[in-house]
């Protein structure tokens, strides 16, 4: 879980270097309820381009630091297919709790108290899985490995 929010704090950065990419190249113009929309669009493609070549590569940067690996369920690299299909599935972690508020028009702060509850129930239901994975790297055939294991069984 320390993983998870280190790697937000990273994508605050490739997602404000996104956001002003996309506002030079459009100059800030458009209608706002579309021009906001394309720039949430870009900002996906952008973060799913990040995720999918770290992944496939082993790791992301937070990843690195907290000494974990991404690899597919026999133990070798993933597949840019199969991290594609991870990323989609990793926003089952916020999409739903943010549709329900969005449906029901709640309040900012009734829609991020849904969100962390349904984020803690998400990573609670991973540990009533056999093998401790998150339950999108079962759905996408992948699991998270120790980086640098010890060596010899030795700690």
């Amino acid at each position: 879980m320390a993983a998870w929010l280190y790697e937000g704090v990273l994508l605050f950065g490739v997602v404000f270097m996104a956001g002003l990419l996309f506002i030079a190249v459009t100059r800030g113009h458009g209608t706002l309820p579309a021009y906001r929309h394309a720039m949430q669009a870009f900002a996906f493609v952008i973060i799913g381009i990040y995720f999918i070549w770290c992944w496939s590569h082993g790791q992301t940067l937070a990843m690195k630091t907290w000494r974990i690996r991404v690899v597919d369920a026999r133990g070798g690299p993933v597949k840019p297919a199969r991290a594609l299909w991870r990323y989609a599935l990793c926003w089952l972690w916020v999409l739903p709790p943010l549709e329900v508020a969005a449906l029901l028009q709640w309040p900012m702060a009734a829609s991020l108290a849904l969100c962390a509850g349904w984020v803690l129930a998400w990573a609670l239901a991973s540990r009533l899985q056999r093998q401790r994975q998150f339950w999108h790297d079962i759905w996408s055939g992948t699991r998270l490995i120790d980086a640098d294991p010890p060596l010899n069984g030795l700690s």
